[in-house]
């Protein structure tokens, strides 16, 4: 890589920090370790990584105040390491912002897997006639923008490609499982609360009264409405 990527690798157990580092600078990731919330947060604006790995348990602030606190400046991703593995703290985590997470203890092919597979969603475009327009909302997958009445909205990737994928397939209902499966796309091991969290984070944002509408389908899944 002629610029390297920047990772920054947050985590209270110095011995799992540096074996992260160690796999990510063999895939020829530069990164910075870091081992409490506060030096997270003072490294994210000294280091100005692309990536952050943020450990949820963590001394003086944990790991989702920090989530917070980074998506209240940057639309970076972040890829959230826990060793709780319930559900309840994977959900918190994407509803903070997080794009993704990892159960630790993981192996270091599913690490590296990962941070690509995330970072794929945060490269340039060549996709330049990608772009569905319904009233008030204009979404744009060849520069990852979404307009809402006029203005911009501040979007993570998955949510994008979610709001793309279905907007773009309008009235047509998809199980949770198959938007994990075109979403996500690799071989992703959350549960398909995942997906609920996403919209819930989509409607949230998007949330006047319109033509169209992303309705839950009982028992089913989701779809994109337009009347």
């Amino acid at each position: 890589m002629s610029s390297k990527i920047k990772i920054l690798i947050v985590d209270d157990d110095v011995h799992i920090a540096e074996l992260i580092s160690l796999y990510l600078n063999k895939e020829g990731y530069e990164t910075k370790e870091v081992y409490s919330g506060k030096s997270a947060l003072q490294a994210f604006s000294s280091f100005a990584p692309h990536l952050v790995l943020l450990d949820i348990m963590l001394p003086e602030i944990d790991g989702y105040d920090v989530c917070r606190e980074i998506r209240k400046m940057s639309n970076i991703p972040i890829i959230m390491l826990t060793a709780k593995g319930e559900t309840f703290d994977k959900v918190l985590g994407l509803e903070l912002g997080a794009d993704d997470y990892i159960v630790k203890p993981f192996e270091p092919k599913e690490l590296v897997a990962r941070v690509k597979a995330v970072l794929r969603r945060y490269e340039p475009r060549e996709e330049s006639g990608k772009k569905i327009i319904v009233p008030n909302l204009t979404i744009d997958l060849g520069n990852y923008s979404v307009t809402y009445h006029g203005k911009q909205m501040e979007l993570p990737p998955k949510e994008l490609e979610l709001l793309y994928f279905l907007a773009s397939n309008p009235n047509q209902v998809f199980t949770r499982e198959q938007l994990l499966d075109r979403i996500w796309g690799y071989d992703y091991i959350g549960d398909t609360r995942t997906v609920d969290v996403h919209i819930k984070r989509i409607r949230e944002k998007l949330n006047q009264k319109e033509t169209w509408s992303i309705k839950t389908v009982w028992g089913v899944g989701y779809k994109f409405e337009n009347v």
